[in-house]
């Protein structure tokens, strides 16, 4: 029997699924709507940011819109100035109201954030930091993967040996800021810097990395990347847990390796890794490395990820300022980043045909992935990328 619902319910599911028909019951009558056109809609913050961050983002949102016309879903963007150019000019990094401002929406496209007339530390720790640390963002996700073309310095390795993730803690560890001088500026000066892990931070960050490892369904397995025989209060606290949660998902296969391990065998044999959670800080580290075996910067995309609330995907190479206005950055990073915020958003098949037109672009057309020297333009590779994600 069909269960009776109102006008109203039927209309809601329409919305929020996207159904083109529908049966519904109203007293003795079924009724059919048919034909029903409401796609979806997703409200995206635009955060261009510095340097060539606004070049890439353009050519991000080629994309996005490309796979918007192609799947049937709708993308609003509103765009936020934040970045050095807005300090120099205004001596705010963020006005009050931003925060709010980007909770509203349902994920953030970030360019890029470094301004060479900026000190160091200011826009990273009022932006990023601040974004990633009141947005609660708890997860840095980077997925390490080689595509087809794209030089890898490692000697014998191709793409079916690197594909891995990286799931790291975002909000805690040396990050938060905790810490103290004494003495400064005498021969007697101590620094004091605290890493702060509490059991909430670090359990969640671990049942993200064992759910994402299990619906990635690859090797399935979990590796715990830390320093256990030196940092004996941090990583107690991080293997138990490991340990205890591990218990819960039994068809995952658990690993652990000394961070100094890691960055070995990243070299050696990447493709021993499937996921790997790891801290804030040690995070911080191997991604950079991940991102060099995967081709360099221009082509590693990342993911600052809140599953409750709102998340924020960037390319992972910073401004570039050198390169500012001359159309020849390579955009590919922030394009993936593009694709990782469209997976996120549930749109999986045309997150999928993102990736599918970037493989298409590195295998087949671009002569490097540096920047220059690609044989494109930033606006062609753009173009490229478009056109094939309208036509696979």
């Amino acid at each position: 029997m069909i269960p009776a619902l109102s006008t109203r319910s039927c209309f809601n599911l329409v919305r929020q699924q996207s159904l083109r028909a529908l049966l519904f019951t109203d007293t003795d009558f079924i009724y059919i709507l048919e034909e029903i056109e409401m796609s979806k809609a997703y409200s995206i913050a635009v955060i261009p940011g510095d340097g060539t961050g606004p070049e890439v983002v353009r050519e991000s949102i080629k994309v996005l819109d490309a796979a918007s016309r192609r799947f049937g879903f709708k993308l609003n963007y509103t765009t936020y100035d934040f970045g050095g150019d807005r300090y120099l000019r205004t001596g705010e990094v963020l006005p009050e109201s931003a925060l709010d401002d980007l909770r509203g929406h349902d994920a953030i496209l970030l360019g890029a954030i470094g301004h060479p007339d900026v000190k160091p530390g200011i826009l990273e720790k009022g932006i990023l930091l601040r974004i990633r640390f009141e947005l609660d963002q708890y997860i840095n996700l980077r997925p390490v993967k080689l595509y087809p073309g794209v030089d890898c310095p490692l000697k014998d390795k191709g793409p079916d040996d690197i594909d891995f993730v990286v799931v790291r803690e975002n909000t805690e560890g040396l990050y938060v800021g905790g810490g103290a001088f004494l003495r400064k500026g005498t021969p007697n000066e101590v620094a004091i810097q605290e890493s702060v892990n509490t059991r909430h931070g670090v359990e969640r960050c671990i049942r993200y990395a064992f759910d994402y490892c299990r619906k990635r369904n690859r090797e399935k397995t979990l590796t715990l990347c830390g320093k256990t025989n030196v940092l004996t209060y941090a990583w107690d606290l991080w293997q138990r847990t490991f340990k205890e949660v591990a218990g819960e998902y039994t068809d995952i296969k658990t690993e652990y390796a000394h961070v100094d391990a890691i960055t070995m065998w990243f070299v050696k044999n990447p493709e021993w890794f499937d996921v790997i959670v790891t801290d804030n800080m040690f995070g911080d580290i191997i991604t950079d490395l991940g991102a060099m075996i995967q081709g360099g910067m221009g082509i590693a995309a990342g993911g600052n990820i809140n599953p409750e609330g709102v998340s924020m995907f960037e390319p992972i190479g910073g401004s570039a300022p050198k390169y500012t206005g001359q159309n020849v950055i390579n955009p590919l990073a922030a394009i993936c980043a593009g694709g990782m915020l469209l997976d996120y958003l549930g749109e999986e098949t045309a997150a999928d045909t993102i990736e599918r037109a970037v493989m298409e672009v590195t295998g087949k057309h671009l002569k490097s992935l540096a920047a220059g020297r690609m044989g494109y333009s930033t606006t062609e590779v753009g173009d490229m990328v478009a056109n094939f994600v309208a036509t696979l």
